[in-house]
């Protein structure tokens, strides 16, 4: 509903603005600038999407290997001794820690086909567990929150775009967006935490987020001591390497439990397929709203004023091209991917505004919507102190991947 709004509110003011560029300055071609923008821009999303289709075919083949090899399974166990001091409430042992361990690891993996429906079963063991069927328990608010905050260890798709769209490093975003992930779900882990009155003094809890925190810490403190040039070698070459070694962990452990890594391979790239087919309408439609906005002059107009209002605060101007993603992503996930292809489209993949749209798609889940869907399958109506959290967790990664943009790629 609220995409639906956004959609109709953007063609509309591109006519608008037409329609005062005509009458006050005399600019009638602005109609045909307009219309041609909206074809060009259909075209566009459509080879994006088949574009696409490779790399996307060749990650969600090797995360299906990953996923039958059991990846998701140990990443739960990981975490299981933190995850049962964040949900106090829940009786050790119950069935829903494997759920909520198998959604949370497989979003972190990028499995978003398998993290959903484990989501949604976790959900309705959440409220058999609930005392009031009609309002969010604390245990559900926790999940719900970690879900939307979107920690991503491994952005599949954001990379694949930047690889169709020409980046020379596709790869080249995964530092930045793994610290920006991380602060946007620390911030929402510890309001929930504080709403709740967990104990953050716990050994196990303290323990795991200054561990983390302090990681984190040192790749910003490395990001910044070195040269650009320097840093961009090293955190490619990081980059590169994580992944390679995630790849190598995913085929080993198929191996070992006798897998036949090929066919799971193809399985999954098979999905990569459908997957890639399948975005093509929904692409074409954000992408045909935001070239007619943009044709008719109102997204320079708004981008304009964001950057005279970030020189007047003293931030770099140039980082004003990647404020509409950062908005949109809370409300819409396509139309902020949407937005992130438009700017590098525009500004150029290896831009700095190209970069940071890049690292705020990567940084969190699309909020409203996960809200929306993961309460709206149990019928809770008030979800209490959850949209406050998330909110919270979305401004902690804006800010981050704001800061941290500069760093790596100014």
């Amino acid at each position: 509903m609220i995409l639906n709004y956004i959609w109709i509110s953007l063609i509309l003011l591109a006519v608008l603005m037409g329609v005062i560029q005509a009458v006050c300055y005399g600019n009638i071609d602005i109609f045909s600038a307009i219309l041609n923008s909206s074809f060009d821009s259909a075209k566009t999303g459509f080879e994006l999407s088949i574009g696409l289709t490779g790399v996307l075919s060749l990650w969600m083949g090797i995360m299906k290997i990953g996923e039958q090899a059991g990846a998701v399974q140990s990443l739960g166990r990981a975490i299981n001794p933190f995850f049962s001091r964040i949900f106090p409430d829940i009786p050790k042992g119950h069935p829903v820690f494997g759920s909520m361990l198998m959604n949370i690891a497989a979003n972190m993996l990028g499995l978003d086909n398998a993290a959903t429906p484990m989501g949604l079963k976790a959900m309705g063991e959440l409220q058999e567990l609930n005392s009031d069927k009609s309002k969010a328990s604390n245990a559900m608010i926790m999940f719900v929150v970690l879900g939307a905050s979107g920690l991503t260890l491994i952005p599949t798709t954001i990379m694949a775009y930047r690889a169709q769209l020409g980046a020379a490093n596709p790869a080249d975003v995964f530092l930045p967006i793994l610290i920006a992930t991380y602060m946007a779900t620390l911030v929402g882990l510890v309001s929930v935490c504080i709403a709740q009155k967990i104990r953050l003094k716990d050994p196990v809890v303290l323990g795991t987020l200054v561990g983390l925190t302090a990681l984190v810490g040192l790749l910003v403190w490395g990001a910044s001591v070195l040269a650009p040039h320097t840093l961009s070698v090293v955190s490619a070459a990081a980059a590169a390497l994580i992944l390679l070694g995630v790849i190598c962990w995913f085929i080993i452990r198929a191996m070992a439990k006798r897998i036949n890594v090929y066919d799971a391979f193809i399985d999954g790239a098979k999905g990569g397929f459908q997957t890639a087919i399948g975005i093509i309408p929904y692409l074409i439609a954000i992408l045909v709203a935001v070239g007619m906005f943009r044709a008719s002059g109102a997204m320079g107009l708004l981008e304009q004023g964001i950057a005279w209002c970030f020189a007047a605060c003293g931030i770099n101007p140039d980082l004003a091209g990647a404020v509409p993603t950062a908005l949109m992503k809370p409300l819409s996930g396509s139309g902020a991917r949407g937005l992130m292809l438009e700017a590098m489209t525009t500004h150029g993949a290896d831009s700095l505004v190209g970069r940071l749209c890049c690292i705020l798609q990567g940084t969190t889940d699309t909020t409203f919507y996960v809200l929306a869907v993961y309460f709206g399958s149990v019928n809770i109506k008030d979800t209490r102190h959850a949209v406050a959290c998330s909110l919270l967790a979305d401004l902690a990664g804006v800010i981050t991947a704001f800061a941290i943009a500069p760093i790596f790629f100014g």
